[in-house]
């Protein structure tokens, strides 16, 4: 005749050894590191950019930047050659778009006309920080926004050191009119760089061509309670 009962407790399971993986019934749940990463935000694993692509994304944005440079000179010359300052707006497109010759003092929309040495200044750095981040650049479309945005501030730079009144106070060549402001090839560079790099920070491209995405895991639903189960009576001895 046995005299224990049927409910004793079980004996103790033995403990893990070290290395070993730990099951769900040890105490730690399998599931318990989020398989998304730590944070809210994570990278998507990609191998390194090679060192001689970077090479060539940091040549090309370099050439874009100065084939940008060398337009905007370019066609800052034939307006001073062919249009008058003061004349009427000779139109191009209706009046849509039209050209007329203006030296601005200030910056866009003819804004702190009279800082114009300050805007220097904030260009300069400008071009520093751009110069800077080409050296981590990994992405084609950031070579491309950084080449256009480079070559569109050293175009309106050089007109700031070169032309009158003076040294870091020179007045910048517009000529094509669009009704609301007078801009040139420069400007339409910086334009044009400020949406694409806007295009590529809304897919999540970094600078150095890694995408970044939403990680971690999803929300789940909360559970009910289970119901509580009544206990056991232990089983009388026979």
């Amino acid at each position: 005749m046995s005299t224990t009962p049927a409910g004793s407790a079980p004996a103790p399971e033995p403990a893990p050894r070290d290395g070993a993986p730990e099951t769900p019934g040890s105490g730690a749940p399998a599931d318990a590191v989020p398989a998304g990463g730590a944070g809210p935000v994570a990278e998507e694993a990609e191998a390194p950019v090679p060192a001689a692509r970077r090479r060539r994304l940091i040549a090309g944005t370099f050439v874009l930047a100065a084939l940008v440079l060398l337009v905007d000179q370019l066609t800052k010359w034939w307006a001073e050659s062919a249009l008058v300052w003061g004349d009427d707006p000779k139109p191009l497109v209706g009046e849509l778009l039209q050209l007329r010759l203006i030296y601005n003092p200030g910056a866009a929309l003819s804004i702190a006309t009279g800082m114009t040495w300050i805007l220097t200044i904030v260009v300069v750095i400008v071009v520093v920080i751009i110069v800077r981040a080409i050296r981590r650049i990994g992405s084609t479309g950031w070579a491309v926004a950084l080449g256009l945005l480079l070559g569109g501030a050293l175009g309106n730079l050089g007109d700031r050191f070169f032309r009158e009144p003076g040294f870091a106070e020179g007045h910048v060549v517009d000529f094509i009119d669009y009704g609301v402001f007078v801009g040139n090839v420069a400007d339409i560079a910086i334009v044009a760089a400020a949406v694409l790099i806007v295009i590529l920070s809304f897919r999540g491209i970094g600078l150095d061509g890694r995408r970044h995405v939403e990680g971690g895991d999803a929300p789940t639903e909360p559970t009910e309670p289970t119901e509580p189960t009544e206990p056991t009576e232990p089983a009388e001895g026979r």
